[in-house]
Order: structure tokens, then sequence, then C-alpha cells
């Protein structure tokens, strides 16, 4: 019972966070209400606009629908008979943009050459857009957008791996209950968010980033043979190779201009296929093509974040009709260059909140109830192309009557567009717990009234027919009053869309506090069980115990800055450097351990490097980008053997890393199932050699072995992991620890468990693994030694206490090693490739367990496992003497001790979420901070409570 005594406080603050977390998460991380109701036809006969066929009856001068649209009229008047969408995810805007339009000209530049051309010969009826996307910036969310209107809310980023069924009303739903035919070919995502609603689908796995060809493949498979079938409405075809080129080798990389140049290629035979029929009575004559991208992605390839590489994509839009259509310059986005031939061409900016509700006006379909988009008048004018206003401007009466057609048109549209969004967000605050505050309410039913009372004098004026009134200049400040409406309620949904409840927050942060006071009693309690006070011998007001309380108050402080969240790495990194500069001062006046310093050091300015490298990948401004490349290609033109170091390293550092484990087998007491555990690690080691040996494009194998050493080989170190943690639990529950004494049994389990964890996440981490791993060995080893400095080697007779010290800078070591290893607190920082290191298919659960794995291995999974190390070194055999079962009261203070210095950040960012919730930056840097920070906490906690279970002796062991 006396080791359940000792082991119950883990599992109750393990409890304590799991409850504040969630009462927290429930006052912040709130979902936006999804409404159960859906537009209809008749819907519109309740709004104070014209139906299209009032308009064209009490209007002469408007001009009727189209022949093919007669036949269903719904609240607007259909312009287009047929839409081909064609989506390349994660289509950057300088991808489609001349790279004229940028400061600098880079490879992956003027690809898509066929777009550039359609913009210049076609005029009007061609045109390419800047698609500005609403974070969060991942697949799943951006296709919500572009289907329902809304804006997505934070929470829905976990749906981006098996996501859901949209239940609220959307553009799909509304073609299919229109008697629309709607055929989807590549990214299976749709399938998943409309499993219902297509005639005909071709869907194809889509979270395999390293498989860059799969879904590509498949959509050129059917779509070109599509464009010639009749069987079809809306046709939509989601390519991802340039998203999983991204993702794998960056957007400066061969395989994504190669990308690019086959996408370029595919537009070519589309555009082809589309002109030859799009003659009058022709498939094509009524056709719209739409390229387009769902979200940008960084240089690095990464998305899922607000910054303005990854919300800017890319629309171009074409139509077939003949004469093209314009717009009034007034309502024009448009900003004209001259492209590399000295041609004029020019690119306009809309927003994806528009998509839907412009797609639907252009089709006549019922806008989804839940929109909150304004029709572009641009691409609204560019499918709606029957009215001719070349060159026309507001205020030129030449053409005047054209001019008043489309303005009489579009204004009615608008009316429309508004009265539907003000439904919404009526209904939306009478169903919804978290309505729009009545202040803002009052504000934008204001814009409202006022728009519509100036519609109504209007729409007399347009019902009396008076062709002796110029009701140009008040359209035009009708459409500015719609506009300005629409405006304020997309800037309303984005500021405010989510009502923080300060209850729950408040709660949940008093929580975290008072989890830190048990953190703080539970180490107390291990020290008065053991007849020792915990202020008086161990911390007290010593120097090392104000520095560690210093450097874990100063990294808790700086989450209240958004900078230094942006520079956590480097933050981390220099406190823990501070401590070894302060370790220095012992070691000089000692004089001795002075090595174990300076390695300390020279590690911590590997460490520096490295974050500096994961900053480059995050921003081409970062310091690294603008500093170091100069210098290191000199070196590499220095070297020409530079290539062979730099893939030979991680093989030394492996062999290294297999000596010291070979050396602990040979020289410690380790035998049975331990020694079978360690050996087997060795093993590993050697595959995983072999597996990057096969990666080397410098080295040539069959590819029967490359295709074993590709999958067959990570999934050996996957189930050799297992089998060696089964022996592992094998041996804790049946074996004889007694035979060995307390501190040799501890350091043995301890290297047998980082020995099985290891090869895994070594693998899943890349050729910097073993890197990473060697650095982590080297720290521990300096922070060990460091430890036995200033007290020396036998801990001055103490029994149970730790010093907080090296405590402190295990746990900031452990930060460093997550931001070393190539990760940051983003949804864009996670490695997805290593979710599929062995395996081609996806499947949820394990996916999400390798790339947990590969997030957390270096910064949590092995300092926790190996922190006993710290205690066990320190604890000699004669020390067992003054105190039964002293070893394991230790090593359970040092995990207290660790868990608290976690929990106080932790602790502090969900504050510093509280004060900031109003932030800018709220959702694309505070948010994700904190769920990355939480998860890390309760996986931390888990780990210690495994942990405690693991190294805990037998009774009657110790």
């Amino acid at each position: 019972m006396r080791k359940w005594n000792l082991l119950w406080p883990f599992w109750a603050i393990t409890i304590v966070h799991g409850v504040a977390i969630l009462i927290f998460v429930k006052g912040f991380l709130l979902t936006r209400t999804e409404l159960p109701f859906y537009s209809r036809c008749s819907d519109v006969s309740q709004s104070p606009c014209f139906t299209s066929d009032s308009l064209s009856d009490s209007n002469p001068s408007v001009p009727p629908s189209s022949d093919a649209a007669n036949s269903s009229r719904c609240w607007t008047k259909p312009a287009v008979n047929r839409i081909l969408i064609i989506v390349f995810d994660a289509l950057r805007f300088d991808f489609v943009a001349p790279s004229t339009f940028f400061e600098e000209s880079k490879p992956w530049m003027d690809k898509l050459r066929v777009l550039h051309k359609m913009a210049l010969e076609r005029g009007s009826s061609a045109k390419i857009f800047k698609a500005i996307a609403d974070p969060p910036t991942t697949s799943l969310q951006r296709l919500k957008g572009i289907t329902t209107g809304g804006l997505p809310t934070f929470i829905d980023v976990g749906n981006s791996f098996g996501a859901p069924a949209i239940i609220e009303d959307n553009l799909i739903h509304q073609l299919v209950q229109n008697g629309k035919r709607v055929v989807m070919m590549g990214d299976d995502t749709w399938m998943q968010l409309f499993p219902h609603h297509f005639k005909k689908a071709f869907p194809y796995p889509s979270f395999n980033v390293k498989d860059l060809h799969t879904v590509d493949n498949g959509c050129i498979e059917h779509l070109l043979p599509s464009l010639y079938e009749d069987d079809w409405d809306v046709l939509i075809a989601h390519f991802l190779g340039v998203d999983h080129a991204g993702h794998i080798f960056g957007v400066d990389s061969s395989p994504m201009i190669e990308k690019l140049e086959q996408y370029n290629s595919i537009l070519e035979k589309v555009v082809d296929v589309l002109e030859r029929q799009s003659e009058p009575g022709g498939l094509h004559e009524n056709t719209l093509l739409l390229v387009m991208g769902d979200h940008g992605q960084t240089l690095n390839g990464d998305h899922g974040g607000g910054s303005a590489e990854e919300v800017e994509t890319s629309l171009f839009a074409m139509s077939f009709k003949k004469p093209p259509a314009s717009i009034p310059s007034e309502f024009s986005t448009s900003s004209c260059q001259l492209d590399l031939e000295g041609r004029e061409i020019c690119t306009s900016t809309i927003q994806q909140l528009d998509f839907p509700v412009t797609l639907s006006a252009l089709l006549g379909l019922p806008f989804p109830f839940g929109s909150i988009g304004r029709v572009n008048p641009e691409l609204y004018a560019l499918g709606a192309g029957t009215w001719k206003l070349e060159g026309m401007k507001v205020g030129n009466y030449i053409n005047s009557r054209e001019q008043e057609e489309w303005m009489q048109n579009y204004v009615n549209v608008l009316c429309i567009n508004s009265w539907q969004v003000k439904r919404y967000i009526d209904n939306y605050t009478a169903s919804s717990v978290i309505g729009f505050s009545d202040e803002d309410l009052l504000h934008t039913g204001s814009l409202y009234a006022d728009a519509m009372e100036n519609w109504s004098y209007i729409s007399k004026d347009l019902l009396s027919n008076n062709d002796g009134i110029d009701v140009i200049p008040s359209l035009k400040r009708q459409i500015d009053a719609y506009s300005n409406f629409l405006a304020s309620i997309a800037e309303l949904a984005r500021s405010k869309w989510t009502e923080f409840n300060l209850k729950l927050m408040t709660l949940g942060f008093g929580i975290m506090v008072a989890s830190l006071f048990i953190h703080f009693l539970a180490i107390k309690r291990v020290g008065k069980q053991c007849s020792s006070s915990f202020a008086t011998e161990d911390c007290g007001t010593t120097l090392e115990l104000m520095l560690s309380c210093f450097m874990v108050a100063m990294r808790a402080c700086s989450f209240l800055s958004n900078s230094f969240i942006l520079e956590e790495g480097k933050v981390t990194s220099f406190l823990l450097a501070t401590t070894g500069i302060f370790m220095l001062r012992y070691s000089i006046t000692k004089q001795k351990h002075f090595l174990n310093v300076f390695i300390f050091l020279l590690l911590m300015i590997y460490c520096r490097f490295t974050i500096e490298v994961g900053l480059l990948k995050q921003a081409d401004t970062s310091a690294f980008l603008k500093a170091y490349p100069s210098w290191v290609l000199e070196i590499a033109s220095l070297l020409p053997g530079w290539t062979y170091i730099a893939k030979s390293v991680p093989i030394i550092a492996l062999i290294l890393l297999a000596q010291l484990l070979l050396k602990n087998i040979t020289s410690s007491h380790s035998k049975g199932v331990w020694k079978f555990v360690m050996y087997g690690t060795i093993l590993c080691y050697i595959l995983i050699g072999f597996h990057w040996a096969l990666e080397n494009d410098m080295l040539h194998f069959a590819p029967a072995i490359e295709g074993i050493g590709k999958n067959c080989i990570p999934r050996i170190i996957y189930a050799t992991g297992l089998g060696q943690l089964s022996l592992l639990l094998f041996g804790q529950l049946f074996g004889e620890d007694k035979l060995l004494d307390c501190r040799i049994t501890l350091l043995t389990k301890t290297a047998a468990m980082l020995a099985a964890c290891s090869p895994t996440i070594i693998i899943l981490a890349g050729k910097q693994g073993s890197l990473v791993a060697l650095a982590s060995l080297i720290g521990g080893y300096c922070i060990i030694g460091m430890d036995n400095l200033k007290r020396g080697e036998d801990g001055n007779g103490r029994i149970l206490t730790v010093d907080c010290l090296p405590v402190t800078q295990w746990s900031l070591f452990a930060i460093c090693l997550f931001f070393s290893s190539g990760h940051w607190c983003a949804f864009d920082g996670l490695r997805y490739g290593a979710a599929f290191i062995g395996f081609d298919e996806f499947v949820l659960i394990r996916q999400a367990i390798l790339l947990t794995i590969d997030t957390f291995g270096f910064s949590v999974i092995l300092p926790i496992f190996g922190l006993p190390f710290i205690v066990a070194k320190k604890y000699s055999s004669s020390q067992a003497a003054k105190g039964e079962n002293t070893l394991f009261m230790r090593l359970s203070q040092a995990y207290l001790m660790y868990g608290l210095i976690m929990a106080v950040p932790v602790t502090a960012s969900i504050l510093c979420v509280i004060i900031q919730r109003r932030h800018l930056m709220v959702w694309g840097l505070f948010a994700p901070k904190f769920v990355f920070d939480v998860v890390a906490l309760i996986l931390t906690d888990v780990s210690i409570c495994l942990a405690t279970l693991y190294y805990v002796p037998h009774p009657e062991s110790c």
C-alpha cells in the first residue's frame, strides 16, 4: 500500500488538469452554432426585392433570361448552364499571377502560362483574382467555407482528419435540391463532407502527403473524358499534387515546378476542349471555367495559420460567352501591370467568403442559408456576360442604358443577398445561445434599414418605368449601401463570432492555479514522509532555487507577448544557456567539471542554430535566411565532399548511439529481459541506417530492395518497439528487482525504456532524429555532471531532497528539443509526412499516434522516462540505509517538480489567452499555442503516471 500512497497524487493532478482544461476549452473554443435551416426558392417572396420575373416584366430595359435558363427561375436569373471547377490544393497567388507583380522573380512563377494567355486574349471574359481565405487554412475548413459561405471556427481544425458531413445549408446541397447534376473527382474529403450528393464521384485518398500523383492521375483520367459528356451541370476536379509537393519538398523544389508544369499542360487541354465546343449550340456554349485554390502555403509548404502566404490563394475565371462582359470601373478592384512580354494584364481581389453566394446567383439558386458573403460584382459580371459594358464609367452617358441595365440587375441581386444575410443573423441570434450583442445588432440593423428605405424609393422609380429619370447615381448609392451592410456583417463575424464564456474560462484558470498548489503540497508531503522539510534542506532560499524560479517565471511571463511566443525557442535556449553560465561560476571556482559545462554551452549553440533553421521554415524573413546561407554556400563550395558529409553525419550519430548502448550493456548489470531489449534496439539502429541508405539518391539499389526499405523496415521497427515495451511490462510484473540494489535496478530500467522508445522516435523524426537523440544524450550527461558540481558526488549526506536547478534545466532542455527537431506551436508545425513513414494508406488512429510520437517524442516521452538518471546518479548505497524506499521517494519528488515546472507555463498560457482573447492574432497564434501546450501537459501528466508505475520497485525490493 505504501507505493500507492506515493503514486495517487500523480493521478489526482492529472485529473485536476484534465478538468481544468475541459472547462476552459468549453468557455474558449466554442463552436459556431450550425442552424438546421435551408433556403428555398419560395422564400424570396418574403423579401422586399424584385423576383427575376417581376423585374423583367416591370422594366423592359432589363433583358430576359437566356433561353437555356428560362426553364428554372428562382432567386435570381440563371446566367450560366454549367460550371467546371478545377481546384488545385494549396495554390499560391504567385503560382498564377505573372512574376512582374512581385518584387523578385522566383523559379516557381510563370509556370501556369495558359492562364496568362487567356487573361490577355479574352479581355473581360477571363480574369485572375487574388482570393483571400479566412484562417484556419486547413483544407477541411476551406472546403466548408467555399460551400457554405460561413466562417470556419477554430475548433473545427481537429476535424481535418476524418471530416464529418456538413449538415448546414451549402452550395452543393442547393445544387442537388434544385435538380443540378454534380460530378466530383479527386480529393476524397469531398465525399466525407457530402456523402450522398454527387451523381458520379471518383474519390482518391488524400492524406498520404508523400504521394504526389495518385489523386492527380485519377483526376486526369476522368476529367477530359467528362468534358465531352452532357450528364453534369457542375463538375469538381480537386488536384492535390502541389499541396503534397509543398509539404514534402517545399515551394522552391523541382517536384513543385514539375507539378505546376503538369497542371499547365492539363489546363491547356481543358481550355482547348471547352473552346472547341463553345460555339452557339455547343455543349459548352454557356460554361463557366473556374481554376482555384482552397488556400495558399508557406515557402516550407505548410498551411493552417493566418499568414499572408497561407490565406492568399488564386481564382481564375473564364466565360465562353460572346461578347464578354465588364462592369463600371467604380466596382472594379483591378490592378494592372505589364507582363514579361510588355503586355498589360490585370488581376482583381475576391474574398473566398463571397464564392458560394456568387455562384448561387449565377446559377439562379437560393443562397445558402448561413452565407454571409457578398455577390462579387466582377465575378458575377464575368459569368453573366449578357450586358455589354466595355469601357463604361459612371457619369459617361454614352451607353447609359446598358449601364443602367447591369446596375438594376446587380442591385436587385444585392438586395436579395442583404435580405438573406439579415435573415440569417436574426435567426442565429434567436436560435443560438451565443448570439451577437444588442449593440452590434443595433448597428447592423440600422445599416440595413437605411439601405432598404433607400431601395423603396428607387424601386418606385424602376416600376414606374419613367425613362426621363436618371437612376444611375441612385443605383450606385444603393449598391454602396448594400455593400456597406454586408461588409459590416462580415467584419462583425470575423471579430466576434465566438462569444467567450468568461465564467468558464476564469473557472478553468482558477482550477489550474489550484493545481499548482496541489503540486507544491505534494512535494512537501513527500518530504514529510521521510521526515525531511521541503523548505529547510532542499530548496529554501538557496541561490539555485531562486534561479530556477526566475527561469520558470520568465518563460511563463514571455507568453503574454505575441513576439515572444513567435521566438519561444530562442527564449528557452537563452534561459537554458543562462543556467549554464551560472554553473560556469562554480566550475571555475572549484576547478572541476569544467568540460561538462563547456560542452553544455556548445550544445546550446547547436540548439540555437537548429531553432534558427526551424524559424527559416516558418517565414522567409527570418534572420537565418538573411545571415546564414551566404557563408553556408561558401563552405559548400570550398568542400567538394560537403554533400557526402551531410548525408553521412546522421549515420555516424546513429553508430555512436549504438556504441554507447553496447557499452552500457557490457559495463552494467543488465541481464535477462533488459539485455534483450537493448540488443533489439541496436538491431533497430542498424535497420534505420539501412532505411536511410535506401533513401539516399547517391546510392542505387534494386527496386525490390527499395520497396522493402520504404515500408517494411519502419513497420519492423514499430513492431520491435511494441515487443520491447511488452517485455519491459513483463519484467515489471514478474521480474525480481531484489536481485540487484535499487540504484542499479533504476538505471537499468531507465536505459532499457529509453532504448525501447528511441528507434521509433528517431525514424519518425527523419535523418535529423539521430542527431537530436545524440544531443539529448549529451545534454542529459552534462546536466547530471553539473548537478554534481556544487555539493559534490555524495550529495552531502542528503537522503531525499532533489536539487531544483537540474530538474529545471532538464525541462527547459526538453522544450529546446521540441523546437530543435523542427516543430513549432502551430498546425503547420506538425510534420504530417511522419505519420506515413511505413504506410501509404490513411488510418486515423494509427496516423494520429505516429504524428503524436513524432511531435512530442523528444520533448515529452524521452525526457520524462530519462529523468531517473538525475536521481539515480546522485544516490549511493550508503544512503539507502538512512530510510526505507528513499530512492523512489526522491524520484517521486523529482517528477512532482518536473510536473510543476511544466504546469506553470501552461497556466500562464491560459491566462494569456484570457487577456488576449480579442487580440488580432488570437486564432492565428495564441490559440494554437494554447492547444499545443495543453496537449503537451496532458501527455506529460500521463507519461509521468506511467513512468512512476514502471519505475516503482516492489515493496520488498528497496
